[in-house]
Formats: C-alpha cells, sequence, structure tokens
C-alpha cells in the first residue's frame, strides 16, 4: 500500500482548555491512518493565563515527534464536515497533524543575538539552523512580535539556502503589549523565533494577498533618515499626500482618513510599477511643521514608494485573483494535501464586515483541504523571490509531496 502524505485539522471552541485539547487531539488523530510526524498548535489569546498548561496538556493526549505553535489574536482552523472558520478575540484552539513520509524535519528555536552577521559566510547560518541546503528545505517559522531579529532571520535562510521557501507569522495577543507565547516541542518562549525545516519529499506553494490598491503614481524618495521620508520627489512629503488626496473621488478621500498606507517597490529595477509589487507599510505620524512622514519600516535615498488604500473590495479582489491563478496551474500530481494561514489581525470581519472570509474563499478554490493557522502581528511570505515580513496580508502555505510515495 502506498505510504502518501496525510494531513488534518481540527479547530475547538471549547472555554475549557483541557476539552479543548482533548477534541483536536481525538480529532485530528482519527483523521490520520498513520504516525503523526510534525505537529503545529494555534491558541487563542483569550487563554493567555493558560499558556504554561497547553504542551503539559497536549503531551498527555498525543505522542508526535516535532511540535511547534503559538498564541494569536484569532485562530483558523476546521470545525468538520470540512467547513474551517475564524475565531477572533474567543477562546479556540487549532491543531494541525501532518504525516510526511520521506520529509526530514529539524525544529529550531533562536534569539536574536545568536543570528550571524548578515555580511558572513552562508555557512553561519547553516550551522546555527542545523539543516543542509541540499536537498533545498521549506521552512515554516512563528516569531515574537518585539526584537525577534525576523527581518535579519529572513534575510538570513534567503542568502544560506537560495530556493527555499518560506511562510509563517508573527506571534500576536490580540491587544497592544499583551503576553505572547511561542511552543517549541515541550518549551515555552517568550522571545526570538521557533520554526521547523521541512527537506525531502515536500513543497511548499504561497499564496501572498496583500490586499491593498496603489493611488497616485510613485515617488522616489529624495531625503529619508531610518523611518522618516523628509523629501519625495525633492517636495515635502506632507504636501505631495495632500495633494494627492484632493484629487481622489469623495469615497476614496474619506477611506485615507484610517486606511492610508505607503507601498515601498520591492524591486529597484522594474520600470512599471504595479499593485502586487510593494511592501505594505503603516503611516506611524506625520510632522505638521517640517512635513516630513514615518512609516514602520527603514527608507533609503532612491526608494520608489506609492501611497495604497485598504478596503473588503480591493482585499477580496486580490485574494481571488490569486487564488485563480493558483488553480490554473494545478494540473502538478500530486494535489495539495494541506495548508496553513497567516492572517493579518487587521484583516478578518473588522475589514469584510463578516466573518471567515477569506479561509472560505481559499476553501473555494483548494477543494475543501485542511487548513489551520491564525491571526499575526505581522505575515511572513515570498514575495518575487525574496521573503518578506509583511502588514494587512494573508499568507497562504499550500503543501505537496513532491511525487507519490510506495511503500
Amino acid at each position: 500500500m502506498a505510504d502518501q502524505m496525510q494531513w488534518a485539522n481540527a479547530l475547538s471552541t471549547r472555554p475549557s482548555l483541557e476539552a479543548a485539547v482533548d477534541e483536536v487531539v481525538q480529532r485530528t488523530a482519527s483523521s490520520l491512518s498513520a504516525r503523526a510526524d510534525l505537529g503545529l498548535v494555534f491558541i487563542s489569546s483569550a487563554f493567555t493565563s493558560e499558556y504554561s498548561r497547553v504542551l503539559p496538556l497536549l503531551a498527555d493526549k498525543l505522542s508526535v515527534p516535532v511540535l511547534i505553535g503559538c498564541s494569536g489574536g484569532g485562530v483558523i482552523g476546521t470545525i468538520g464536515w470540512g467547513q474551517t472558520q475564524e475565531l477572533e478575540a474567543e477562546p479556540a484552539l487549532s491543531l494541525t497533524l501532518a504525516h510526511l513520509p520521506g520529509v526530514n524535519i529539524k525544529a529550531f528555536h533562536v534569539v536574536a543575538e545568536e543570528l550571524p552577521d548578515l555580511d558572513g559566510p552562508p555557512n553561519a547560518w547553516i550551522d546555527l539552523i542545523g539543516v543542509p541546503p541540499s536537498p533545498t528545505p521549506q521552512f515554516i517559522l512563528l516569531s515574537a512580535s518585539f526584537s525577534s531579529g525576523i527581518n535579519d532571520l529572513l534575510q538570513g535562510l534567503d542568502y544560506a539556502y537560495p530556493g527555499s521557501v518560506t511562510v509563517g507569522g508573527q506571534a500576536s495577543s490580540g491587544v497592544m503589549g499583551g503576553k505572547i507565547a511561542l511552543f517549541y516541542n515541550d518549551r515555552l518562549y517568550q522571545e526570538g523565533t521557533v520554526g521547523v525545516a521541512l527537506s525531502g519529499n515536500i513543497v511548499l506553494e504561497t499564496i501572498v494577498a496583500q490586499g491593498c490598491r496603489p493611488i497616485g503614481k510613485p515617488y522616489q524618495v529624495t531625503k529619508g533618515d531610518r523611518n522618516i521620508i523628509l523629501e519625495l520627489d525633492e517636495q515635502v512629503p506632507l504636501i505631495v499626500l495632500r495633494d494627492l488626496i484632493a484629487e481622489l473621488s469623495e469615497e476614496d478621500r474619506t477611506l485615507a482618513q484610517n486606511s492610508l498606507f505607503v507601498g515601498l517597490a520591492m524591486d529597484e529595477f522594474k520600470v512599471c510599477l504595479q499593485q502586487g509589487d510593494f511592501l505594505i507599510r503603516d503611516i506611524l505620524g506625520v510632522d505638521p511643521a517640517g512635513g516630513a512622514i514615518a512609516i514602520g519600516d527603514y527608507v533609503r535615498a532612491g526608494q520608489r514608494l506609492q501611497f495604497h488604500l485598504r478596503d473588503a473590495e480591493a482585499s477580496a479582489e486580490d485574494l481571488e485573483f490569486l487564488l485563480k491563478m493558483y488553480q490554473k496551474q494545478q494540473a502538478i500530481e500530486p494535489a495539495a494535501v494541506g495548508a496553513l494561514m497567516f492572517s493579518c489581525l487587521g484583516r478578518g470581519a473588522g475589514l469584510y464586515g463578516q466573518p471567515n472570509f477569506d479561509s472560505q474563499l481559499f476553501q473555494r478554490y483548494l477543494n475543501d483541504i485542511p487548513l489551520g493557522g491564525f491571526f499575526c502581528g505581522g505575515e511572513i511570505g515570498p514575495v518575487g523571490g525574496s521573503t518578506f515580513l509583511h502588514g494587512y496580508t494573508s499568507v497562504f502555505g499550500i503543501c505537496r509531496a513532491v511525487e507519490s510515495k510506495s511503500s
């Protein structure tokens, strides 16, 4: 009998942590007809006071050699009959189990202080992770929100493991400054990054839906200091922005009051920039006197940017377009067996005015494969050959075998 890759997910809404653990373990284990090699657990911040009990409770019920996970302001999973739910700000626990024949699984936990110099040799990163660059590993990363060194880690992995795919998200608490949790086998952390490297008979394919649309035209940063834009096209940034907003439709002007963002161009050499060519970043504040604009990333002279608006319609259209593109490529065999979803806290019901939008749209195109995940403080996914930490994004990591395995 063929030993095929298997994937299962269960979501529990039980308010008791013991009952929730019992339910997700029972449902996922009964869905697998072979041993679980990897577990991923996501827990709602409604259980904040009980984070330390999660791993002992799971260990009592579940035997899995590698388990990672984290807390989220909301969690995503399957409630039965292939129906997904996105539960925000209420008790919920999502467990994914995977049987991965022919796959080498290496878990790790790293903190910012351990990260090698980005100017050094790639071997330093390979030694840190403990995984050879061939066969090309696929990474799932879950990081702490603050001081985790996640941007340097993403650059380092891209550098040391060319061709690898990395997905994941930043653990979140649902409230500013709240407690987060990272789970790594039998240990609980509040800092750094936990992850798994998956090498061998496995492919991770990605969909990165940013859900913002550009307005106006691209500008060039002609003067900047860290995360502060001091000049755009040699003009005062705030005046540039005011002129742009004045030209918008009344509907877009209203939207710009609380859904205005900056998109930083990812490719310095691309001449015609379009939707999807940008990294979306927050506008943190403006200096009314000097006209400078502070954003949620570093800027440098010569960099191109474009202002963006985010609304439900743009987000829905962006995700559906990407899902249709992915579906067209699915003549590939074997088919996808499971997926992970890392969605921004700024999406969900707050954006769409209805629950479960992104996950149910995904299921419509991906034939009800098991889906688990959480609402993040930042989403990790590749765009244009490099891996970035995104905002206001839904990142999907879709898993399949490279080839069918037979015993």
